[in-house]
């Protein structure tokens, strides 16, 4: 099985390869547009600012290229973020993939942002990729997040529910590291590896 991580600028990107090989899987770091395409599994990391992570995907020439994937692609964190139309982070343009807005979590007394942290899982929707995960301790890094909607598979809570697993026909989004959280998130990686398929 080829899997491709694709090269968005982010931090980070040693872990989610460790990760990877560590469910016996290669994984190739590329931006290069033919290996993403002809890849078995694509996965769209992500540590930074969502309109910087555009730009270095429009600089790759990569926008239209992963929104007409047809295999399973998985987004981590930031990776998952791009899949939606915008954000009020740097009033960004997105991939459009997911049809809703990411905004700022609020912050008040005893909740700071960014959200940084253990925090689970709540079941919304039946999908192979989530089923096995709801309850179990993810590790979450992140000031934004996506609303709950029809994409959402799982929700979690730092003041009120967001998107942390979602889901659009082969597009799949993480809001946590999976590669930062232990049994759990290897079960993810596993779980996208071996039950996700093509559109």
């Amino acid at each position: 099985m080829s899997i491709v991580v694709v090269d968005s600028g982010g931090a980070n990107i040693s872990s989610v390869l460790h990760a990877l090989r560590r469910q016996g899987v290669d994984p190739v770091f590329s931006a290069d547009a033919d290996t993403i395409r002809t890849a078995d599994r694509v996965i769209l990391p992500g540590v930074g600012a969502a309109g910087q992570a555009m730009d270095v995907l429009r600089g790759h020439g990569l926008v239209d290229v992963i929104r007409s994937l047809a295999q399973p692609v998985l987004g981590i964190c930031l990776g998952m973020q791009l899949l939606f139309t915008s954000s009020a982070e740097d009033n960004a343009d997105l991939l459009g993939i997911i049809p809703a807005r990411l905004h700022r979590l609020a912050q008040s007394a005893g909740l700071r942002v960014p959200h940084m942290g253990w925090n689970t899982l709540a079941k919304v929707k039946a999908d192979p990729l989530s089923d096995p995960l709801v309850g179990q301790w993810f590790y979450f890094v992140h000031s934004y997040a996506a609303p709950l909607g029809e994409w959402t598979l799982a929700s979690s809570n730092h003041g009120t529910a967001f998107s942390a697993l979602v889901r659009k026909d082969n597009f799949y989004g993480a809001q946590f590291h999976p590669e930062r959280s232990a049994l759990a998130g290897a079960r993810l990686l596993q779980n996208f590896l071996t039950n996700c398929v093509r559109a």
